[in-house]
């Protein structure tokens, strides 16, 4: 099995404790306003980590990296986070700046587009949106800053020669996830929630659908999405999760599967709870310090390596060669998999090899996972 490495950050509990993330917030307003204010890139450099211009011998000339949050930011345990384990993995390697930003509550398109065109005027190469909410604004910030290479998680569907679209094959790890739910289900009824009914979650619910149909087709599946749009909270609501996952428990899914961002946290709290085995998603979420109390209760994660993707485009622009057009991660590639960090999962013989017997029939073309439900 590939184990995911962890990509936790302490959760923003409250204002007090992201003092770290609103003075980089902070550096990013002043990084930003530099050319107004009348600062030089050195001293805008030293303001956001002091970091050198690349490794040594590179001809990196950029600022670092400049990473835009999707909805939900960071402190979600999940998606964002390991955005963010890629950015800081990047910039202690390559010792370069960088500047991550959060979204704002309500933002429109022109407010990204505004973010990530200042970002890229300011020198930080690559610009990377997190998120497919971003597709806009990355269309028109990389037409505007034809030298910048600009990077898009979870959306295909811009095309430009210094745009690299990020994206995953999500419902090879949900179909692991499911046959995992399945094995261990001993009330035989499982649960998926999905955080906004769109096509991209779609297929997280198509994978885990087929997954545990794959184990036994009479396993009864619960299936709730909790918005239909993204603005209406459906990935940044603990509150909506939990409810959800408190009904599907109710109708008796003993084993639960999340795709829902920061509103997974509910989710899985509420498994916890009641001592109902959850599935994290995106991040190693056994792993993840603001779930630590009901870690016991998370089966696994069906990850992908938001991370890797951040690092690797990063890695390519530092060395002149920045990758471009789409780059898809899948079981092969290790970017995507079903994390087996607790150990009550790996106790069980019969989940393990089933898990891992699905993995080798993905990658060997055995087994194709849909995308549609």
């Amino acid at each position: 099995m590939r184990r995911l490495s962890s990509t936790s950050r302490n959760s923003r509990t409250s204002r007090t404790s992201r003092a770290t993330t609103h003075l980089t917030a902070a550096v990013a307003v002043l990084a930003l306003a530099a050319a107004g204010c009348g600062k030089t890139s050195n001293e805008a450099s030293q303001e956001d980590g002091g970091k050198e211009n690349g490794p040594a011998g590179s001809s990196y000339k950029g600022k670092g990296i400049g990473l835009a949050y999707d909805i939900g930011g960071q402190g979600d345990q999940s998606f964002n986070d390991a955005a963010y384990a890629g950015y800081k993995k990047a910039r202690d390697e390559f010792k370069i700046g960088g500047v991550d930003m959060e979204p704002g509550d309500g933002e429109s398109s022109a407010d990204k587009i505004q973010r990530l065109e200042q970002l890229a005027r300011q020198g930080y190469d690559p610009v990377i949106g997190v998120g497919f909410v971003y597709a806009p604004a990355v269309e028109a910030a990389a037409k505007k800053f034809p030298k910048t290479t600009f990077g898009i998680i979870d959306d295909n569907t811009v095309k430009a020669d210094n745009v690299a679209d990020l994206v995953f094959h999500e419902e090879q790890g949900s179909y692991l996830a499911g046959v995992a739910a399945a094995k261990a289900s001993k009330a035989e009824h499982v649960g998926f929630v999905g955080g906004v009914d769109i096509p991209l979650i779609h297929k997280f619910e198509a994978g885990f659908v087929q997954g545990v149909k794959s184990v036994d087709p009479k396993i009864k599946i619960e299936k709730r999405y909790l918005t239909e749009k993204p603005e209406e909270g459906g990935f940044s609501s603990p509150d909506k999760g939990q409810n959800a996952a408190s009904g599907q428990i109710e109708s008796g899914a003993d084993v639960i599967y999340h795709a829902a961002g920061l509103s997974g946290q509910g989710v899985i709290q509420e498994a916890g709870s009641q001592k109902k085995w959850a599935i994290g998603v995106d991040s190693d979420q056994y792993k993840q310090k603001a779930l630590a109390k009901y870690k016991d209760y998370i089966l696994g994660s069906a990850f992908k390596d938001v991370g890797g993707a951040v690092y690797d485009l990063t890695k390519s622009v530092v060395e002149g060669r920045p990758m471009t057009g789409e780059q898809r991660y899948d079981l092969k590639s290790g970017r995507v998999g079903f994390s087996d960090s607790n150990p009550k999962y790996t106790a069980m013989k019969d989940v393990v090899a089933a898990v891992e017997k699905a993995e080798k029939d993905i990658v060997s073309g055995k087994v194709k996972v849909k995308i549609v439900p």
